[in-house]
């Protein structure tokens, strides 16, 4: 359970620019996001994992709902995300990752080591990269 709050906190993000292209892009990631598909690993999690948690970001800070709350900052630049932890399981950590929005869903795969930023939206035979797909929660 703490493994999946702990990805929860990760798949995070807001965005705080560095160029007025970035900014108008972060401003799209603004909102509720719901995981349709997780995997860490190369091995996909049962929707059961995920299906009460929720991704919720606000220009550069990021709340995820799991089985605990975590807050954080989150520094975008390009299709590339700082993660910082402030709050919850995650308090001090660094994770970095990369994102795409693409027919209304946010993908981002996430390195939890946080030593290097994944080159590719793939976890196969990387025990520290989690993917996540969101689909924006509509009102």
């Amino acid at each position: 359970m703490r493994l999946i709050s702990f990805i929860m906190l990760i798949l995070l993000m807001a965005g705080c620019a560095s160029t007025k292209n970035t900014s108008v892009k972060n401003k799209q990631l603004n909102g509720t996001w719901l995981p349709i598909k997780q995997e860490i690993g190369g091995k996909a999690f049962p929707a059961a994992v995920y299906q009460n948690q929720k991704l919720v970001i606000k220009d550069s800070t990021y709340t995820v709902v799991a089985e605990s709350v975590d807050k954080g900052i989150v520094k975008f630049n390009g299709n590339k995300m700082d993660i910082y932890g402030k709050e919850g399981v995650n308090v001090g950590k660094h994770f970095t990752a990369i994102y795409k929005l693409e027919n209304d869903e946010l993908t981002i795969c996430y390195n939890l080591a946080g030593n290097a930023y994944p080159e590719a939206f793939e976890t196969t035979g990387k025990m520290t990269f989690f993917l996540s797909v969101f689909k924006k929660e509509r009102k």
